[in-house]
Parts: structure tokens; sequence; C-alpha cells
């Protein structure tokens, strides 16, 4: 009796699953059957399975499954090097020079392949502020786990198996609702500083919280993101407002702090009433459209979210003097050109930025001949759309949003109709050609 006692006060629970021995959850627990997963994601497990390797799906779409969502795409984890990766498919390439990873197409279906990452040490190459600069230091399963960013995120999917394996109860955290940070937050943040708002995005779009030590940190390390390549910070804030979720995440990333120097002046624009309600309501038609499942255009996103800036700076220049419209390209381009030193905008996409910003006076001119140029105009419906959001938020009358909507429903008779009478300087002068000057010369004659 005394033994049991004893055995069962100081050794009859269970031992805690640590790092190198993690919760491994069959599918009865879990329910995730493997043909849950694409058939991409198998057949590229399946194949390293074959050649000796260790191969899981892991991270996002583990986590999505989960929680009963639907993966955006699939990422596998592997103990073979990329270049193993790379000779076992025949059509795959290896990318990246920070972290390298493999790309594998499997029909329609690209593959983002990882090799388990290596603990850090002294000799990981990082910048002045601890941020990681070069990460292609292989190591072991656990040790990969250990080197994911939350523990939602350190899940790994065996389909052979149907198995989940867990190093850091990251099922347990879900089911709480946390958001949790693997390791001390700090350290982790100055590794990589866009995790402060890869937690906000991931907060925001599964509903958790953030874990108050993770969260404490974020406010007062939010100056690290200065440091970071402008490609990734745009590549992340893409996620972050085409996630769904917009709202609640730039809603968050105000209450965390890290909207100031993002995007230019974004914290002034969240805090005038005109432009939060224009950009509130942009980033909730978009979050409808995800979840509708339709198309969405990041080009039209960032036209709005730059739009207040645009008209604060052409004001400005318009009154210096400046004509209307080269005020306005003016105005564009300084506000691009600021922008790209916080996100590298990709060139395509400011132009299409651009295009919709020049559309905006032209659906003032609703006589003569223009309005059907401009119906022409391959970024009309584009521009349209965001007339009708100026309206919508107070911007603009209300009336001209109207009449666009009236005047592309209608055709002949109707829509000529419609049209208001030509104001004085809407006729453009043509300029005369001078005819040449008479010569006294005959050139058919000459002596």
């Amino acid at each position: 009796m005394i033994r049991k006692f004893i055995s069962r006060v100081l050794g009859g629970k269970k031992p805690k699953a640590g790092h190198n021995e993690p919760a491994i959850i069959p599918v009865s627990t879990h329910g995730i059957t493997r043909d849950r997963i694409s058939s991409g994601s198998r057949r590229v497990c399946e194949t390293l399975q074959q050649h000796g390797h260790k191969a899981y799906v892991v991270g996002g779409a583990v986590r999505d499954l989960l929680i009963g969502a639907d993966p955006k795409d699939f990422d596998i984890a592997t103990d073979a090097t990329p270049e193993e990766v790379r000779r076992h498919f025949r059509r795959a390439r290896i990318i990246g020079r920070r972290f390298q990873i493999v790309h594998v197409m499997m029909g329609q279906e690209t593959l983002e392949v990882t090799t388990f990452r290596g603990t850090l040490d002294e000799k990981t190459k990082t910048d002045a502020h601890g941020r990681v600069l070069h990460d292609n230091v292989f190591g072991s399963h656990a040790e990969d786990a250990e080197r994911r960013d939350f523990t939602a995120n350190a899940l790994y999917y065996d389909p052979a198996s149907e198995a989940v394996i867990d190093y850091h109860r990251g099922v347990g955290d879900l089911k709480q609702k946390t958001l949790r940070m693997i390791g001390e937050p700090r350290t982790r943040y100055r590794e990589d500083p866009v995790r402060m708002l890869r937690a906000v995005r991931l907060a925001a779009k599964l509903g958790l919280t953030i874990d108050p030590e993770a969260r404490k940190p974020i406010r007062e390390m939010a100056g690290l993101l200065e440091n970071v390549p402008a490609a990734r910070l745009f590549d992340e804030m893409l996620k972050l407002l085409t996630s769904g979720h917009s709202v609640k995440c730039i809603t968050q990333l105000r209450n965390e702090g890290l909207h100031h120097g993002l995007l230019p002046l974004l914290d002034v624009i969240l805090e005038q009433p005109m432009g939060e309600k224009f950009v509130m309501l942009s980033l909730a038609n978009t979050d409808d459209r995800v979840r509708k499942n339709k198309g969405i255009s990041p080009s039209f996103l960032f036209a709005t979210l730059l739009w207040h800036e645009v008209l604060a700076n052409w004001e400005k220049i318009k009154t210096k003097g400046a004509p209307k419209t080269p005020a306005l390209y003016e105005a564009m381009d300084d506000v691009l050109s600021v922008q790209g030193e916080k996100l590298a905008i990709t060139r395509r996409i400011a132009g299409d930025i651009k295009d919709i910003w020049a559309l905006q006076p032209r659906f003032e001119q609703r006589a003569g001949k223009r309005p059907y140029a401009l119906l022409e105009q391959p970024r009309f419906r584009a521009g349209y759309d965001f007339l009708v959001l100026r309206a919508e938020s107070g911007e603009i009358d209300r009336e001209v949003a109207d009449w666009w909507t009236l005047f592309q429903s209608v055709d002949g008779d109707e829509r000529a109709e419609m049209l208001m009478p030509e104001q004085p300087g809407d006729k453009k002068k043509r300029r005369r050609r001078k005819k040449p000057a008479a010569s006294n010369v005959d050139h058919g004659n000459t002596e």
C-alpha cells in the first residue's frame, strides 16, 4: 500500500511530451484522414518516404484541418536535403538564399518542400539587431519543431500513418484558442521581426488570443520591422490584407502599435474619420469577397489604402499653382516613391494603382464623347468600383457614382440623353496647322 501511495505521488503521472518526445496523436483522436490532404502532397511524402526519408505535411495546413478550415496550400517538411529532394522529382527547383526551399510541381499544384532546420548557434549569421540573415543549417525533426514560430504551426501530419506529431502541445493550444510562441518571444522576434505581423494575422484569422508573454514585447519591439527587407514586408502585408479578416488585422495592428510606418501615414489615416471610413469600407468589401471565394485585386486594395495620402499631396501641389492633372500625377509618383521605401510593391501593381487613381478625375467629365471613351478604358471597372467606394464613404457626391452606374446599364438614345451639357472650357481648342507661306520661287522652271 505504502509503495503504491509513493508511486502515485512521485511517479504516477505520465511524463509530459518534451522536445525529444512528441505526442503522437492518432487519426481516431484528431479525425484527419489522408484523403483530406491534396493528392500532390500525398505523392511528395510517399516518394520521399519510399527513398528512406522522413516526410510530413507541416504547419498551416495541419492547423487549418484541425480547426475545420480548408487549407490554401500544403507544405512539406523532410530530413532530405534540397539537393536530395530535387533528385527525386522530375519537376523541382531550389529557390531562396537566406532560407533554401524546393518547389515541386505536381500537375497544377506546386508544393513547398523544406528541409528540417537545425538549432541556431553563435555561428549563425545575423544583423546588428539579431535578425537571422542566413539559415541553411539542417537538423533533426525535433530541432525543426523548435525552430517553428508558434505551437499551432509546429504540427506534422504523416499521410502514411495518418498521425499528427505534436512536439509543443500545439493541438492543446488550438483547443484553448491561444497563440503561443515557441521559445523566448523577444529572442524569436529579433530572429525574424515579421513574426510580430504574423502573430496579429494568425490571431485575427483563427480567432485566437495571443499569449500574454508573446504579446507584451510587440509594442516595444515594433521598430525592428524597419530592418526587414521591403519585399518581405510586402508579402506579409499582402497575406494580412487578403486573409479574409483584414479589418480585424488592421484594428489589431493599431492596438499593438505595429501600424506606424508600415504604410505611410496609415496611422494618421486611421485617426481621420473620412480616411478611416474609406479604408475600412475597402477592407470589409475585400473580406466579404474572400469569404465568398471571389477574386480580389491587390492593386485595388493598395490603391484604397494610399488614396488619402494622394489626395493630401494633390491639394498641396495644386495650391502651389500646378495644373490639376499634372499635379495628380506628381502626387501619385511622390506617394508611391515613399511607399517603395517600406514595401516593395511590384512595378505591375504600382502601374495598376496609378491607372485607378488617374481615372478618378475623368469620372467628373460627363459631357460629349468623354464618357464613351472612359467606358473603353481597360481599367474602367476597377476605377468605377473605386469611385463607388469614394461615394459610400462620403468623400464625393453619391449622385456621380449613381450616374455612372446607370450610364453603363443603358445604351443608344438613353445613354445619349444622360450626357451633361458642355461647359465653357470643356472643349479643347484645336490648334490649326499653319499653311506654308507661298514661295515666289518657281521650282518647276529653272533658267
